[in-house]
């Protein structure tokens, strides 16, 4: 009896020892992950404008970087064109717990950079070559660069993708797809045809006679396009960072490039052309794309594109619509952070 007692005793020790070196090697971890001594950018609080040179001269972008981690460096792409960071500060909630090193960013001619308001900077070849020089500057590279886009960011990351994949570890698609006349047709053939009759007529009337700013076409698609298939709950309870990120929009640019609304692409020529189907085999790096189930765009589409690229994975999210960041946060945020964790 005494033996067992003994080695009863032996073994909770041995337990006790092993969860205070798991909770030590647990607060170095995080001590790491908060310390910004280090950083050059710890007076700024993780602030740094960064340069852009562009065939109209030199501008600045905006960007913040949250965290502090070695292995893991996430560049967010907003959506848009025209929006700004501010929708992904949920991300606040999630990122910092898993150790993952963030940065918010504002494309050029959005919120926090610089606005020169010329059109012929609005392009996405332009862009991409954008965020090259933004990955540059916050000395990003292969051994611990992802790349997150939403939306028309994920236009952005496709791209980016094609042209500069040796540069990421990995690659997020998010609500998204690889072609604008795809996401046209499901917008006019799936969603339009579930609007009540009258209101998809008055909105198509509205677009017709160019009133796109009108307090009319405004409350008809917020109504009854956005709060079904862009962010699913009651205008009023749209989160603040979402609320805060649209009053700031371009929209200018994004009714030269997108067009009115979420509601299908009609702008810039070559934005509604846009179709990189048939390149997706091209993308080697690993990959995962998410969608909603009520998306603004097919999330079958979706599906079919980690299936298209080399090492490719899908996330559905079964409540989430366009900001499924927000609708379907949990299966988001488990299905992201569990990718980032898998590329090794």
């Amino acid at each position: 009896m005494k033996i067992l007692l003994l080695l009863i005793t032996i073994i909770l020790f041995l337990q006790s020892c092993e969860n205070i070196n798991n909770t030590k090697k647990q607060e170095n971890t995080k001590s790491i992950y908060l310390d910004y001594s280090q950083r050059r950018d710890a007076w700024t609080g993780g602030v740094k404008m960064i340069t852009i040179n562009t065939p109209k001269g030199d501008f600045k972008v905006w960007t913040k970087r949250v965290g502090n981690s070695p292995s893991i460096k996430l560049l967010l792409l907003h959506g848009g064109p025209g929006m700004t960071h501010e929708y992904f500060e949920c991300f606040d909630s999630f990122f910092p717990n898993a150790e993952i090193e963030y940065y918010y960013y504002d494309q050029l001619e959005s919120a926090y950079s610089d606005q020169p308001n010329d059109s012929s900077l609005w392009n996405i070849a332009r862009y991409v070559d954008e965020v090259e020089q933004v990955r540059i500057a916050l000395e990003l590279d292969s051994s611990n660069f992802f790349l997150l886009g939403h939306s028309w960011g994920g236009i952005l990351a496709t791209e980016y993708a094609l042209k500069y994949q040796k540069n990421l570890k990995g690659l997020i698609i998010s609500n998204m797809v690889a072609s604008i006349p795809e996401y046209i047709k499901y917008s006019n053939e799936v969603l339009g045809v579930q609007l009540d009759s009258s209101v998809l007529s008055e909105i198509k009337q509205l677009e017709t006679n160019n009133e796109y700013t009108s307090d009319r076409y405004n409350e008809l698609v917020s109504k009854y396009f956005y709060t079904k298939h862009v962010l699913r709950r009651p205008l009023n309870q749209w989160p603040e960072p979402v609320n805060r990120a649209f009053a700031k929009v371009n929209y200018p640019m994004y009714l030269r490039m997108q067009g009115p609304s979420e509601f299908g692409v009609v702008g810039n020529a070559k934005l509604k052309n846009w179709d990189r189907s048939n390149d997706l085999h091209k993308i080697k790096v690993k990959t995962l794309t998410i969608g909603g189930a009520y998306d603004t765009m097919s999330p079958k589409y979706m599906e079919w594109m980690s299936e298209e690229v080399q090492n490719g994975e899908f996330l559905l999210c079964p409540e989430g619509s366009h900001l499924s960041m927000y609708d379907d946060q949990q299966t988001y945020f488990k299905g992201l952070i569990s990718f980032i964790k898998s590329v090794k």
